[in-house]
């Protein structure tokens, strides 16, 4: 009986870069894995446009699709039909935050008489998933992620006064299941004519992780452990846009992060340091992310990229009184690399950089998708 045949992805690496999204591959076993940035005929037993039977090669002129595997948020041109592809991965982020207050009366630049507050905070968070993508038709796919998160958070605060150098430092963690997320891809056009290929994206983010309002506190209110979720539902629709221009593929992404008002209901510490909490508006989030990659051989590429998320307040009741917090721009560059191990596999890592102050200093993430035919 023939062996099924999966097709490279266009652009591995762009799973790699954009967080978790697995390649599929050549199942047959006998022939090298094929290049990176190679354009793969489209699957499902279409027939080529110029009407030759299936089984032939096409035409040189025949409009091909890039097999391009972009993250279960972002999408990208599709998972072929009856293909599931399992990846595990693992992410590593560290960001260091540093603030300093002054109350007091300055004499001179270099003389400063009064209180000194100096914060130092470190934050660790390390996240493993296992991620499935099922190629449902040949534009359209589904998958789902789950994660396991742990966080680890050092603060140390500093106070400098005429009386003395109090410190005091304090440690949270916490480990547990993180939000599981699904989504599903659509391809809208074939790419004709030079035109770019457009996928329509949907994502949904669940509250099973345990949310900032869940965590254990202390009498005053205070967090004695770090959440795990956001512990509220998201909903993101986004588009992709891919343009291939051999040997390299340009892509976009734009989408809205709908994150759903709750009611909270609940009170925090006790006695006079009680709070009682209401409504809760999460900030929604613009994001936007755009790059290029470029394939160095038959087995790896590189890719350069940049992402942006603009995060709205956050609105919270609070005794019946209503607060908004700051806007977030979390901005990071991004390097990645894609290597194909077999025909079945290939190994994604990717580095961000960040850029704005509100986003994470590094970024190490490696993902390992295999693929399967069902």
């Amino acid at each position: 009986m023939a062996k099924k045949n999966f097709g490279w992805p266009y652009l591995g690496l762009i799973a790699a870069l954009l967080s978790g999204a697995a390649a599929a591959t050549q199942a047959g076993g006998h022939e090298p894995p094929r290049p990176v940035l190679q354009l793969a005929q489209a699957s499902g037993g279409q027939r080529p446009a110029t009407g030759q039977p299936v089984g032939q090669a096409p035409p040189k002129q025949q409009q091909q699709r890039p097999q391009v595997q972009g993250m279960p948020q972002l999408g990208g041109v599709l998972t072929p039909r009856g293909v599931l592809v399992v990846t595990p991965s693992i992410q590593t982020s560290t960001s260091q935050v540093s603030r300093f207050n002054f109350n007091g009366v300055a004499i001179l630049d270099t003389l400063l008489i009064g209180l000194v507050n100096a914060e130092d905070t470190d934050r660790d968070l390390v996240q493993a998933a296992l991620s499935f993508r099922l190629g449902l038709s040949n534009r359209l796919e589904a998958g789902l992620k789950v994660p396991y998160v742990y966080r680890h958070e050092r603060t140390t605060l500093t106070a400098t006064s005429v009386q003395g150098k109090p410190t005091s430092t304090q440690v949270l963690e916490n480990a547990g299941l993180g939000d599981v997320e699904a989504y599903l891809h659509y391809q809208i056009n074939q790419g004709l004519n030079g035109w770019p290929f457009f996928v329509a994206n949907l994502r949904y983010k669940s509250t099973t992780g345990t949310g900032p309002f869940d965590v254990s506190r202390n009498a005053k209110g205070l967090p004695t452990e770090l959440a795990t979720g956001s512990g509220f539902h998201g909903i993101e629709p986004s588009v992709t846009i891919l343009l291939p221009s051999d040997p390299a593929v340009f892509y976009a992404n734009v989408g809205y992060l709908f994150n759903l008002q709750a009611d909270v209901d609940k009170t925090l510490g006790a006695g006079k340091d009680a709070r009682r909490i209401g409504e809760v508006d999460p900030g929604d989030a613009f994001r936007l992310s755009f790059g290029m990659a470029y394939a160095m051989n038959q087995y790896s590429s590189f890719n350069l990229g940049y992402q942006n998320d603009y995060i709205f307040p956050t609105r919270t009741e609070i005794d019946g009184d209503k607060f908004e917090s700051n806007r977030l721009i979390v901005g990071s560059a991004i390097l990645g690399f894609n290597y194909a191990l077999s025909p079945r596999s290939q190994v994604n890592v990717s580095v961000q950089f960040g850029v704005t102050a509100d986003a994470p200093d590094v970024v190490l993430g490696l993902q390992l998708p295999f693929a399967f035919a069902l």
